[in-house]
């Protein structure tokens, strides 16, 4: 019996995602790929929410041990999460160590999955890992159910961005299990967008493709744009003019970090878009529209609502924020066979609008879009900040290095400490350059920390998210 009410609930929640999917296939028009989703009214984005959700939660329930038992240990059953407010009011965020503790106790996949050997087995599409730098990977196995949806939202984004099919797209990633990199190449077919893998080549060798073939789309990391960037200067090649017009960028906070967008936009004469998104609730979420990338005004990444509910919430007790509230971002996943996902605390800072905008779309907008992930934040002697907080330090230093480190460890006195790296051709003349760092440290995080200036080419360079945390305090 319970197996037929699976399977009946499975059919339900896969029947009411394809119900939505309205304009499919091709853009209904040069600046907006589906009106019907993604300019509607807040009400009509609301209703479409709460239609997935009464299919959502009881596939849930009967197809995942992770959720019945948070269903039971709450004392919930499925018809107690009819609306948004519901959900809200009643369902606790959940979190990546509830998710960890949960696949050590049932390796290798957890039972926060929906997926069972046999629907993996028929219609299994690909596995997709975390780093497991902090405890046992989590793995999220993705049906062709779940390949055709996100290939779908992720056009639409990529439309967003203004990416055509007279574009040519240089992917430089790895094809490893990163959820991003595939979804990208999924959607560029779907678009009919030619693009060029860059996987398994040296920054040399993509600098090259670059310049021989001219792609008019560059996808990578913040951190990695810059890198190519520079790699192809050594190379005697300005990067400026190899008629690159969009920076695609993923993985690192970018956009809500002003002087990092204007150097990547200065050395590629090029608009930097960014895409949003993490591997437990499907990388889709967020995306830059033309308004929110626009030299003048505020920044702001949109975000996917009528396949996702998004939500803030406060760092220290998870309760909701307040309206033009700074909070963690939380998800709803409505658009996955796989993982599915009721508040799923994905962790980011950001502030929420749900105001129109002016490219015309009606889903919320994270203003400044994104600053720092609650997973990265430093805490130095009591006072918190983010690695971006000493991006934007380095960065207001002429002449320095796109590579920065932040060293943290522990004086002789017990004290912790904080040392950060960066790299500049007048490294034989440093005084003055750690002064000017060292205050502007203090003026952003209100911390006396140590600067070291090292000769360009010291930091490591890395094509995935760049590691700008070394932290080698004792534990106590």
């Amino acid at each position: 019996m319970k197996t037929d009410r699976a399977a009946a609930t499975r059919r339900a929640w896969l029947e009411t995602m394809e119900r939505f999917r309205f304009d499919p296939d091709v853009p209904a028009s040069e600046a907006i790929w589906s009106p019907r989703l993604e300019c509607c009214s807040r009400d009509e984005l609301r209703s479409i929410q709460e239609q997935k959700l009464a299919a959502l939660v009881p596939f849930l329930y009967e197809n995942s041990t992770f959720y019945r038992r948070r269903f039971e240990l709450l004392g919930l059953i499925p018809t107690d999460l009819r609306t948004v407010a519901d959900l809200q009011r009643r369902w606790p965020v959940v979190t990546k160590d509830e998710m960890t503790q949960d696949v050590s106790a049932a390796p290798p996949y957890g039972t926060y999955t929906t997926v069972t050997n046999e629907v993996w087995r028929d219609n299994g599409w690909m596995m997709f890992t975390t780093s497991g730098s902090t405890g046992a990977p989590r793995i999220f196995r993705y049906t062709q159910n779940d390949r055709r949806l996100f290939t779908w939202a992720a056009a639409r984004a990529m439309h967003a961005f203004g990416i055509r099919r007279t574009d040519t797209l240089l992917l430089c990633s790895g094809f490893g299990p990163h959820v991003f990199a595939w979804i990208a190449q999924h959607a560029l077919t779907h678009m009919r967008v030619a693009w060029i893998p860059g996987g398994g080549l040296d920054a040399s060798a993509r600098a090259i493709l670059v310049q021989r073939h001219r792609p008019t789309v560059l996808c990578c990391t913040p951190s990695y744009a810059l890198h190519l960037a520079r790699v192809m200067q050594d190379l005697g090649f300005d990067p400026a003019a190899q008629g690159v017009r969009l920076v695609f960028v993923a993985g690192e906070p970018a956009l809500g970090v002003p002087q990092t967008r204007a150097r990547i936009e200065s050395l590629w004469n090029a608009r930097m878009v960014e895409f949003y998104g993490c591997t437990e609730a499907a990388a889709h979420g967020g995306y830059s529209c033309p308004v929110g990338t626009r030299s003048e005004g505020p920044v702001f990444a949109h975000l996917s609502e009528d396949s996702q509910i998004w939500e803030t919430v406060r760092p220290d007790d998870y309760a909701p924020t307040g309206p033009d509230e700074r909070g963690l971002t939380v998800v709803t996943n409505l658009n996955s066979e796989g993982s599915p996902q009721l508040r799923f605390l994905v962790g980011d800072y950001t502030t929420l609008d749900a105001g129109a905008c002016e490219c015309g779309r009606t889903h919320v907008r994270a203003m400044g879009s994104f600053v720092g992930r609650a997973d990265d934040l430093i805490n130095v002697r009591g006072v918190k900040f983010f690695p971006a907080d000493i991006e934007r330090a380095v960065r207001s230093i002429p002449g320095v290095g796109d590579e920065y480190e932040i060293v943290l460890a522990t004086d002789d006195g017990g004290m912790d400490v904080m040392t950060v790296r960066i790299e500049h051709s007048e490294h034989a003349h440093a005084a003055a350059l750690i002064e000017r760092l060292q205050a502007e440290i203090r003026t952003r995080v209100e911390i006396r920390a140590t600067a070291e200036v090292l000769v360009p080419g010291t930091l490591p360079r890395t094509e995935f998210k760049a590691r700008r945390i070394r932290d080698a305090r004792r534990k106590t």
